[in-house]
This record gives C-alpha cells, structure tokens and sequence, in this order.
C-alpha cells in the first residue's frame, strides 16, 4: 500500500470506539472499521510506537472453545502492547453454568479492563456485554467472527491497496466467518459473492444487513448456488471448514453436499489470473481444499493468521483509549 500518515488524534471513529464493544461487526460503523484497519497496519509497521500503550491494562479471555490462533494472537498483542492476558479454560464448564453472566461481569469489571468471550452462543457475549461495564470483544461466536474478518480485509489491503469494488468470493458453509466477512466487505465497499449448496446460505437477516449497508457503500452482496458462477473473475476466493466446531455430527452428512465446493485448482482457474486465496484455519486438508492451493502460490493464509494479531493489537488500542499517540507512524 502506499504510504500513508495516520493520526488518531485527528481521527473521529478512533474516539468513539473507546469503551465500546465488539459483538458484530456490525456494532461498527463504515468508518470505524476503516480506523481499525488504517490503525492496524500503522501498528504493524511500527510497533515499538504501541508498545506501552496499553501498560497495566488486564485482559481476561473465556474460551468454550479450542483454539490456536485466537488465543495466541490475542496474549501476544495484549503482552506487546504492555498489558497483561488471563485465560480462563470454559471447554468443560459453558459460561453461565456455575454462575450468572450478570453475576461475573459485575465481578471481571472490577478486575480487568477487557474480556474476550470465544463461545458457542452469541447470546452468551451480548448478555455479558450488556452487564459489563468494560469492553467485551466477540473472539467467536455461533453467529460471527469479527476479529478474523478485521483481519481477512486487512490482508486484502496489503496485497490490493485500495478495496472498492473488488471483488471478494466466499465458498462453503454461510456460517459465522461468512457472515463477519459480508458486513466488513460491505462497510468497505467491496463485492461480496457466496457460493453455497441450497440450505446452507448465511442467514437472511445478515444478509440483509449487508445489502442496507452496501446501499451507502457501493457495495454488492450475491448469493448463489452455482461455485464457478461465485469464483469467477474473483479478487479473492475464500473457504472455511464445512463442518464447524459443535457441527462435528454433521460431517458425514455435509461432506458429499460440500464437494463440488471444494477449491482446488480447476476451481480457482476460474478466478483473476492475480486473485489470492484465502482460509481462517485450521484447514482439513484435501476437504475443503486441496493441498496445491493452501500451499501455492496464491494463498495468503498465513498471512492472515499473522494479522490477526495486529489487527486485535488495533482494536484493543481503540477500545480501550490507547490509540492516541501523539506520534504519527507510516506504513507502506
């Protein structure tokens, strides 16, 4: 991208980001998305500028879930940015069960200055957000994932510069990823086009959200059923997993479903000669792609896992009142 001066100080949506919430993405405007990612790659860029930032700041992290990435991106942003990380292992013990959610946050409140909530039910990270008084960050939920689509578009970014009107292909299952990438793909102003069999489309209602906000942005949100219709010509062609976490007794059921979906290399032939190819993991190899794409040339998959965490090192900076440095790094 080209080098850009980016001073939050002078940045409206950096300001009104701080002690809000992130349960969807659309609990952010157009704008504020766009800071988000202007601020995440100063802060890849520079990150020595950040790095007491956020001093003495305590995050707290409840997981119901597995996880790599989430975990690690998010304890290694916090720690370099001079705060401070908890995790609180809940696979065994849903959030809720031993005690009201009402309950911990008015207790975490007093303790921490942000929680992080990786869930099976949104419902679990709205109610907790409702009663917390401290930012509450969304790090996955049955419904979105916010932080890898911030993330996702961020990638896209670096290898397009500017986004508008690109053309973002999303293949599989419209599940959470899908939706977090079709209102971030909208509040930017790209074209967003899933493929998916009949009866596993994203729901009607985030579609719906997507297309109010493509109104403002330009943006054009296509839903098809077709896989080469959705890939072709496309900038960037993206899968997840077919069978999500909590979804594990459907896999042998949705594998034969989700095969003509596959990307592989007949599949992206049809996109831009210059598109990439794209995946949050984990990845069930030679599933939902084979292994001559993950690992080819066109995939910048592990580049997105590494932006997971400068792209939550720029959220948590705006929740939590750490992004105005009088400083004004660049990024190329």
């Amino acid at each position: 991208m080209a080098s850009k001066a980016y001073v939050l100080n002078d940045i409206s949506p950096a300001d009104s980001l701080t002690g809000r919430d992130l349960c969807s993405i659309a609990d952010l405007t157009s704008a504020e998305t766009a800071a988000i990612l202007e601020l995440a790659h100063a802060v890849k860029a520079n990150p020595a500028a950040y790095r007491h930032a956020l001093d003495a700041k305590q995050m707290v992290m409840f997981f119901e879930k597995a996880s790599l990435r989430t975990r690690l991106t998010f304890e290694t942003a916090i720690n370099t940015l001079g705060g401070n990380a908890i995790f609180v292992d809940q696979t065994q013990s849903p959030l809720g069960e031993r005690e009201s959610l009402a309950d911990m946050a008015r207790n975490l409140e007093r303790w921490s200055s942000v929680l992080v909530l990786r869930t099976y039910a949104h419902e679990t990270i709205t109610e907790m957000a409702q009663y917390a008084s401290i930012p509450v960050i969304n790090a996955l939920s049955d419904l979105e994932h916010p932080c890898q689509a911030l993330a996702d578009c961020m990638t896209v970014q670096e290898r397009f510069g500017n986004v508008k009107g690109l053309h973002f292909t999303y293949v599989g299952d419209g599940n959470n990823v899908c939706h977090s990438l079709m209102l971030t793909a909208a509040q930017l102003g790209m074209h967003f086009t899933v493929g998916t069999p009949k009866n596993y489309a994203p729901k009607a209602d985030i579609v719906a959200q997507a297309r109010a906000i493509g109104n403002e942005t330009g943006s054009h949100i296509t839903l098809v059923n077709d896989p080469v219709a959705a890939v072709a010509g496309a900038d960037a062609v993206y899968t997840d997993v077919c069978t999500s976490m909590g979804f594990e007794h459907e896999a042998t059921k949705r594998a034969p479903i989700f095969k003509p979906y596959q990307v592989n290399e007949t599949l992206m032939a049809h996109a831009s000669p210059s598109a990439v190819f794209m995946h949050c993991l984990p990845a069930h190899r030679n599933a939902e792609v084979t292994d001559a794409v993950l690992d080819g040339p066109q995939s910048v998959v592990f580049e997105q896992a590494e932006n997971r965490m400068h792209a939550q090192k720029a959220l948590m900076l705006m929740l939590l009142g750490g992004a105005s440095l009088k400083k004004s790094p660049t990024h190329a």
